[in-house]
């Protein structure tokens, strides 16, 4: 049981919330922006709705698996299929592996297992990429909040290295957008539209 929820996880993750919003909408995200088919580059090409409506997508994905898990196995499992649904979102098998960031999916994920950190992070991503108008930047301090709220609320070890974990890999899939951000190239966030 265990395994095939691990695996239902994954497979929820890898679907294409971006990618049918963007086509839907005369777009073709591979392609536009930083070609990246998350939140942020569907904001770029679209505006704040159609960023916002991918965004709950991909965070639903998250929650809903890690919820599922929660409610049938206990924590453990959970954390697991919320790792599973973000290695889905960033790594799609039905796209070659090529997927978004795992930013909004992991939200998801922390909504369910840390509702109280959740807020705070989300706060830091807001106000990071409203000050810096760079979506990666608001992600890293989003990121780099979850495990200093995991220390403040003494949240056992095996969780706080569970979410170092998962936060190290979103962190490693936007190596190529902190080199654009040194070199500045990295393209802006639209506040626009």
């Amino acid at each position: 049981m265990p395994a095939v929820l691990i695996v239902v996880a994954y497979l929820l993750g890898t679907f294409p919330s971006a990618t049918l919003i963007a086509r839907a909408n005369g777009i073709d995200i591979d392609t536009f922006g930083s070609g990246n088919p998350g939140a942020s580059n569907v904001t770029r090409a679209l505006g704040w709705r159609k960023g916002i409506w991918v965004y709950v997508l991909d965070a639903l994905k998250g929650a809903i698996a890690t919820g599922l898990a929660l409610g049938l196995d206990g924590r453990p499992l959970a954390y697991w299929c919320g790792a599973a649904a973000i290695v889905g979102h960033m790594f799609p098998v039905f796209r070659r592996f090529r997927g978004g960031k795992g930013v909004a999916t992991g939200s998801g994920v922390l909504v369910v297992l840390q509702p109280v950190i959740a807020p705070f992070a989300l706060a830091g991503w807001w106000l990071t990429t409203k000050a810096t108008g760079k979506a990666a930047i608001g992600s890293a301090v989003a990121v780099v909040l979850v495990p200093i709220g995991m220390v403040l609320l003494g949240r056992p070890a095996w969780e706080f290295v569970a979410v170092v974990a998962i936060c190290l890999l979103i962190l490693a899939k936007h190596w190529r957008n902190f080199g654009r951000i040194i070199r500045s190239e990295e393209p802006a966030m639209s506040t626009t539209r």
